[in-house]
């Protein structure tokens, strides 16, 4: 399970629909729906939250409004009800992270999608993320290789 903190908009076709899959996954953990994933630091990250169901609610309406753009037809009816906003804080160095991430995952996937990608130091967020001051956030479970890359660079 992977909730992109980075916007939608720097997804392929696969991570788009992936992370379609994978937040209606997050929000059935948090309906208690579903417990095999509610240990899972991307499912943690929104249950920790002060309102997991807005947090998941408005993590989901990006998504979904990412998809619309683009013409796919995920179903917004899936999207459980919630009024208001919440907005998930999340550090600079893991929108950093991310982005490294999707870069390493695009070169073996989708190549002609690694130049939609900004620097690091200038990704947007999802649109339900507030950038804050930070470095990888403690609920991620960074990779080696990811890190490596982030040295070099």
């Amino acid at each position: 399970m992977r909730l992109w903190s980075i916007h939608p908009r720097y997804l392929d076709p696969p991570g788009l629909g992936g992370l379609w899959r994978e937040a209606l996954l997050a929000q059935g953990v948090v309906a208690g729906r579903t417990a095999a994933y509610r240990n899972h630091p991307q499912a943690r990250r929104v249950l920790e939250q002060a309102d997991p169901w807005g947090a998941v609610h408005d993590y989901l309406v990006g998504v979904w409004e990412e998809g619309h753009r683009r013409g796919y037809r995920y179903d917004r009816s899936r999207i459980l009800p919630h009024s208001g906003r919440y907005a998930m804080e999340v550090p600079r160095g893991q929108m950093m992270y991310e982005v490294e991430l999707l870069r390493l995952k695009l070169e073996g996937r989708n190549p002609q999608y690694l130049d939609r990608l900004p620097p690091p130091d200038n990704v947007a967020p999802h649109p339900s993320i507030q950038v804050v001051d930070g470095g990888i956030a403690r609920w991620e479970r960074p990779r080696e290789d990811v890190l490596r890359r982030m040295e070099s660079r």
